[in-house]
């Protein structure tokens, strides 16, 4: 659960970036996404094979 507490001065802008900023370092965005409608078997495999080929990029650039 993001959580952002208000200091002193601090602007209700500036609370909101840092609390978009912890949402978007948690994942809850992309878990959010995950769940919010059905996803059929070929979608699955799509977005798998995808992100394998993303992790396989980053592992090859170190």
């Amino acid at each position: 659960m993001a959580q952002v507490i208000l200091g002193e001065d601090e602007g209700i802008e500036s609370a909101l970036r840092r609390f978009k900023r912890k949402v978007s370092h948690a994942g809850i965005f992309p878990d959010m996404r995950k769940y919010r409608h059905f996803e059929t078997p070929i979608e699955k495999r799509k977005r798998k094979a995808i992100a394998r080929q993303k992790r396989r990029r980053r592992g090859f650039r170190t």
